[in-house]
């Protein structure tokens, strides 16, 4: 049995202790925001926060989520609205395919919750591990610091 907050909400799983994270999200817990990409832990589509730190869900044991908070993109939302930032996404119309999308915001909410006001260069470099096949990286980035400035 691993025990965690999910989204602020205590869950509890029985799992095998090495199930990657991601797939105890989706598959146990019905939490659909982390998607899968390469597997491998190269393309951030499965980026979720664990103790507000970017972590690649598809690579992490269930295990190092036991007795931590876990926040998706699901647990991004402000009184069931989109958050600032996911608003920013929508704004910039930031998402073309949207299968990156999830990991982008997670990677740039760990960003904005070090760095309120980051450069462009910043926004860039912390996203710089989550790949967009669409090329929608432009957007990201305004949507990113969008965000920033309406802070």
């Amino acid at each position: 049995m691993v025990a965690f907050k999910l989204n602020d909400k205590p869950v509890q799983v029985d799992v095998p202790a090495n199930a990657p994270l991601l797939f105890v999200l989706t598959n146990d817990l019905g939490v659909a925001g982390a998607k899968f990409g390469c597997g491998r832990s190269q393309c951030g589509s499965c980026t979720v926060l664990v103790d507000g730190d970017p972590v690649r869900a598809c690579a992490t044991p269930v295990s190092a989520a036991a007795g931590r908070s876990v926040t998706t993109l699901e647990g991004l939302r402000e009184n069931g609205k989109p958050s600032r930032l996911q608003q920013a996404f929508i704004d910039e119309q930031a998402a073309q395919c949207g299968f990156c999308a999830s990991g982008m915001i997670i990677q740039a909410q760990a960003l904005l919750d070090r760095n309120p006001q980051p450069t462009e260069n910043d926004v860039r470099s912390a996203l710089n591990g989550n790949l967009c096949r669409c090329g929608a990286h432009n957007r990201i980035v305004r949507a990113v610091l969008r965000a920033a400035k309406e802070a």
